[in-house]
């Protein structure tokens, strides 16, 4: 077999080491999304032999009908918009300060990354009972140090529930990021460091002109997966809020889950999943684009 593998053109030999992973990834990425897609379509309601072909009227139903789908859609955005800056933001100053020769950066590193092998319905178990009013740990800390002005129901109060779970979010997900950094960090040319420095560049020039540019693929991967991680957030909103107060931590993904797996109305979770498909596709494929064209331009 190895034999007749190897008498095959290189492009060919490729194709068949793709084979498997190919058909893994078309039965169980693929043909799901297909299937959701044209279920958008449909009226359904999981115990009907047949679904009804209903044209957009789906898309309609959410758009005109659905009181929490423009809701969850802005709290989606305002989700990702933050979820993409502060916790790359931190954890990229972390990767920085963790790249220097420190005492015990080693076990610095396995405590920050820590939180990201944990489990997100753990983590928003962990957070929910800190943020219990009565006995949380932060309210206990505030009444400990006589600051009982401050003490809030962090998860029942609906202007600030969102960005307690967000909080939650930052401490479980800086230290994904941060390895990433650290591996694009520990990637840089030595040499052209050297050179920078031998040119008379201080260490804002050395990060600005040559640390910078070279994190840039790093950077690209770090934007798209935290964009496509904070587009389909469920886990952690779900296992702390629910989506509650009023609606108030509500997201797309969660509630395309809802309409469909709890209230039964399969078309129309359907069609909140491909709406949320195509902010995903609209916003990643032309950075995607322009990053790689960049790179091109720097070669």
């Amino acid at each position: 077999m190895s034999k007749m593998l190897m008498s095959l053109r290189p492009s060919m030999q490729g194709y068949i080491l793709l084979a498997p992973a190919l058909i893994v990834y078309l039965l169980f990425a693929v043909y799901p999304m297909i299937d959701v897609i044209k279920m958008s379509f449909s009226s359904w309601n999981g115990l009907s032999p047949q679904a009804k072909f209903v044209g957009l009227a789906n898309y309609r139903a959410i758009m005109t009908q659905d009181p929490v789908f423009w809701g969850a859609l802005w709290n989606t955005l305002i989700w990702t918009t933050t979820a993409v800056i502060v916790p790359n933001l931190i954890a990229f100053g972390v990767a920085l300060a963790l790249n220097q020769n420190i005492p015990g950066k080693s076990g610095l590193r396995i405590i920050f990354y820590l939180p990201v092998i944990i489990a997100s319905i753990a983590v928003a178990t962990i957070w929910k009972w800190m943020y219990d009013p009565f006995f949380g740990l932060f309210n206990g800390l505030l009444t400990s140090w006589g600051l009982t002005g401050w003490i809030m129901d962090w998860l029942g109060d609906k202007r600030i529930a969102l960005w307690s779970v967000f909080v939650a979010h930052v401490w479980q997900s800086v230290g994904f990021s941060m390895v990433l950094f650290l591996a694009g960090l520990q990637s840089v040319s030595t040499t052209l460091i050297e050179a920078a420095r031998i040119d008379g560049a201080g260490r804002w020039g050395v990060f600005r002109y040559v640390t910078l540019p070279a994190l840039a693929p790093t950077i690209t991967v770090v934007f798209v997966l935290s964009l496509i991680n904070s587009l389909k957030a469920f886990d952690i909103v779900y296992g702390m809020t629910g989506g509650g107060p009023a609606q108030s931590t509500q997201m797309l993904a969660m509630w395309a889950y809802t309409q469909s797996m709890q209230l039964g109305v399969f078309g129309r979770g359907a069609a909140v999943s491909v709406v949320l498909l195509l902010i995903t596709l609209v916003v990643v494929i032309p950075y995607m684009r322009w990053m790689f064209k960049r790179e091109e331009m720097g070669r």
